[in-house]
């Protein structure tokens, strides 16, 4: 009789279970927008190119399906070291970072098709962009009162503020941006490097004995203002006499919230792996993204 009885429960514990199981199902399947076949198939073939794009890169990283065509996962390998604590927690940095691809390729397509130089046209069309943000683009701004004188402004900013974008989204087919932390130190991407269309250098690394890691070709340098002081000793990184110098000012607010957004809010500064990861995926849409055709 005991052994019907606990049958009888175990029978009803896996009803129960299946029932919560396929309603979780259902309702998350509700949440996820209709695709055409066309588009579903897209997606899944996205999803298999990037996980290869993964592997490939050489950075031990590797990227598995998730539950739905959009999301992945990218774990580190067991052996990483973990270092960055949560100043909250204490907790160390994960080794596995979940990303929804779906939403970062919107992402992806709205940085590819903007700009970050700044103009006389992106000030008109900011909310009080004289008054508010003009003025602070320039040294020692302050003394003209919140651009009251716009003429002025405008005669201060004309030497340095083109009236419309000299590069534009899609100008260059394939590009590397190479910083100076040194990450790029032992793997030999060296050719690799020089075979795109172009390529943007942080500041003033050098390349002199080091161009089997970081190649030597140079398109635009990107110096800082502290950098740009300098300008004698950066042109003569420049073998060439080529490259094309863009000196960073302050960095556009806009574009500041929208990296606080993707890598900082609630993760109190710097990840350093949760970035790593993020940009891996970034650099791995861009490649990708040309091949995929998904209809709106």
């Amino acid at each position: 009789m005991r052994v019907l009885q606990l049958g009888l429960l175990l029978a009803l514990t896996s009803g129960i279970v299946a029932l919560l199981i396929y309603i979780t199902g259902v309702s998350y399947l509700q949440q996820l927008p209709r695709l055409s076949d066309d588009d579903f198939e897209a997606l899944q073939s996205l999803q298999r190119s990037f996980q290869k794009c993964v592997s490939a890169n050489r950075l031990g990283l590797q990227a598995a399906a998730g539950k739905d065509v959009c999301k992945v996962t990218l774990p580190f390998p067991s052996d990483t070291v973990s270092k960055w604590k949560d100043p909250k927690t204490g907790e160390l940095e994960d080794l596995s970072f979940d990303f929804n691809l779906c939403e970062a390729l919107a992402t992806w397509e709205q940085v590819r098709n903007s700009t970050t130089i700044l103009t006389k046209e992106f000030i008109d069309a900011l909310p009080n962009g004289w008054e508010d943000y003009a003025w602070r683009r320039f040294n020692k701004g302050i003394i003209l009162n919140r651009c009251e004188n716009k003429t002025l402004c405008l005669e201060k900013l004309s030497l340095v503020l083109p009236k419309i974008p000299p590069y534009y989204p899609r100008q260059f087919d394939r590009c590397a941006v190479i910083g100076n932390s040194g990450d790029l130190l032992k793997t030999k991407f060296g050719d690799e490097i020089d075979g795109y269309n172009v390529v943007i250098r942080e500041n003033g690394a050098p390349i002199q004995n080091y161009t089997d890691y970081v190649g030597k070709k140079c398109t635009f340098r990107l110096l800082n203002r502290g950098s740009a002081k300098a300008l004698d000793k950066v042109v003569e990184l420049d073998e060439t006499r080529k490259e094309t110098l863009l000196i960073k000012t302050t960095m556009h607010d806009i574009m500041n919230k929208m990296i606080q957004r993707l890598l900082i809010n609630d993760r109190n500064g710097h990840t350093p792996l949760h970035g790593r990861a993020y940009y891996q995926m970034m650099e791995c849409l861009g490649s990708l993204c040309p091949l995929l055709s998904i209809s709106s």
